[in-house]
């Protein structure tokens, strides 16, 4: 899949932005007043603006409003009516923090609870999708959600939980690769079963179906050097876990460097998610390239 910009802002901001108000929700920090208005103010803008940034990639943003009509059976209406649950229920325990002082903490756990299921929603418009096999397995929503919670608690400044969330989730990274890495080859799916020919002997493509480009071939046939996936995903482990991991670990004195550090970890993290999202979708392999001899 062709990796577009909005859907890679979406991926990486609503992430952050979720997994911080699962924290804030949770009391990681329980802070009031104007510092908890800055920690909100953060964890809204992140996590609205990767919606927002979602409405981009559609064909009809002004018609984004019907994806809340088929919660039934879309993943998609799913993360929207969490996601929009989640920043009611959220707003109201902001508003109790910030201007009175108070925490309700039944809607900041039920808030924190929406706001892991909106990532966990949003992960599953990829897992579901058979035709992706990278995408179809169990480690796409636990690297959604790992990532989330890591990002959150890096922003939460909850530095006894945040080295482990970032060994974790990188710990799955590395794994996602290794298994995603087989999972077209293990789908058992080829150019005989796409075609329904693979049951009168060995297939093969006399031609390509069309000389010029189209929408498939722009969208779901990107490919990517072996060479160039190995950068990136060095770039995206250095930038995303370890160096942050680092940073947080370091024996440093004085107030002031701990959170310089603590800010060079958030922002190092972000690049490095950034990085493993767009290999994520760049390296899609939809079962449609076997029709044009790219599979």
């Amino acid at each position: 899949m062709h990796p577009a910009p909005s859907v890679i802002i979406f991926t990486t901001l609503s992430g952050l932005g979720f997994g911080l108000l699962t924290f804030l929700g949770l009391g990681k920090p329980a802070v009031t007043g104007w510092v908890a208005f800055v920690f909100y103010a953060l964890a809204f803008g992140f996590a609205v603006g990767g919606l927002l940034a979602s409405t981009f990639h559609l064909g009809r943003p002004e018609r984004a409003w019907r994806a809340f009509t088929q919660w039934k059976t879309s993943w998609l209406s799913r993360e929207g009516i969490c996601a929009v649950a989640a920043l009611l229920i959220m707003g109201l325990f902001a508003f109790g923090a910030v201007f009175l002082d108070t925490h309700w903490w039944i809607l900041g756990w039920i808030g924190a609870a929406l706001s892991l299921a909106t990532v966990f929603t949003t992960s599953m418009i990829y897992t579901q999708l058979k035709t992706i096999p990278r995408w179809n397995m169990p480690l796409t929503p636990v690297m959604f959600l790992t990532f989330s919670l890591t990002g959150g608690a890096l922003l939460a400044g909850a530095e006894a939980l945040a080295p482990w969330f970032l060994a974790i989730a990188g710990a799955v990274q590395l794994a996602y690769w290794a298994k995603g890495d087989q999972a077209f080859a293990a789908s058992g799916t080829d150019i005989g079963t796409a075609t329904g020919l693979g049951d009168r002997g060995s297939v093969r493509a006399f031609e390509p179906p069309h000389t010029g480009s189209n929408y498939l071939l722009r969208e779901f046939v990107h490919e990517v050097g072996r060479k160039h996936v190995m950068k990136l995903r060095a770039i995206a482990i250095t930038l995303g876990f370890a160096l942050p991991l680092i940073c947080l670990i370091l024996p440093v004195e004085g107030f002031m460097a701990k959170h310089l550090l603590a800010g060079l970890a958030v922002l190092l993290h972000i690049a490095g998610v950034a990085a493993s999202r767009w290999l994520f979708f760049a390296q899609a392999e939809h079962v449609v390239g076997l029709y044009y001899g790219k599979r």
